[in-house]
């Protein structure tokens, strides 16, 4: 059984996603953002699952917990699940959390970063992006660059499967009860990318939606633009991947 980190899974998608995982005999490690909201993970907890806590808005949260992780148990996948729709953490929780995390844990094999259709309205230009959150960010930019840099861990690191998992618009809290799409589509996906060993899930560097591969927006796979969002946070974190 493999151990998964899963970001974000007080609720929504991120919990739902931490309890079908959990059920199926994995090990999982669960994240809040404070202890406040880590009560509700009382379930998993009682099962077994281990708990992380701290604001992804914050750096030195984030790099608090990947050293936590990095001293415990080795993981086997990390669910990028964790992200906020508007304000001023769009930047800071949706892509440089994620970012930081990947470069500062080097081992896990399975990555899989939570995008969304809304990603095909970002815009491939990082000359002014806000990543500290001093401003109100694009939610759109900021899937199109976890997008992206899901695609260019697949470049990077062969011998790791890097995947981005649309899981639709489902109704969360984020997505709104009146969302369309299926809640429970929305987070079987990703799990199955996090543990599943059938030959699709052999593919790195997809764009992925209720199991299948999508294109995504062109500048996704442009190495150049790649090499360019790398860099940018790379000097802008101080940690190269």
């Amino acid at each position: 059984m493999s151990r998964i980190l899963v970001t974000g899974s007080t609720e929504g998608l991120g919990r739902a996603t931490a309890e079908a995982l959990q059920a199926a005999g994995h090990r999982v490690v669960v994240h809040a953002r404070n202890p406040e909201r880590a009560t509700a993970l009382r379930p998993l907890l009682d099962r077994g699952a281990q708990a992380v806590t701290g604001d992804f808005a914050e750096r030195d949260a984030v790099r608090r917990i990947a050293a936590e992780l990095d001293d415990g148990e080795p993981l086997d996948a990390v669910v990028h699940n964790a992200g906020v729709w508007s304000g001023p953490d769009v930047m800071p929780v949706n892509i440089i959390a994620p970012y930081l995390l990947t470069a500062l844990l080097p081992g896990p094999r399975r990555l899989v970063y939570l995008s969304s259709g809304s990603h095909f309205g970002g815009h491939p230009r990082l000359d002014g992006v806000d990543w500290r959150g001093r401003g109100a960010g694009s939610y759109a930019d900021s899937k199109l660059f976890v997008t992206t840099l899901a695609a260019a861990l697949a470049r990077r690191r062969p011998e790791v499967r890097s995947n981005a998992v649309d899981p639709g618009w489902v109704p969360t809290r984020m997505g709104g009860p009146g969302a369309p799409d299926d809640l429970e589509l929305g987070h079987r996906t990703q799990e199955w990318l996090a543990v599943a060993d059938e030959p699709e899930v052999l593919t790195t560097g997809g764009y992925w939606y209720h199991r299948q591969v999508r294109d995504p927006h062109p500048a996704v796979h442009d190495e150049a633009f790649q090499e360019r969002l790398l860099a940018a946070l790379a000097a802008e974190t101080g940690t190269p991947l």
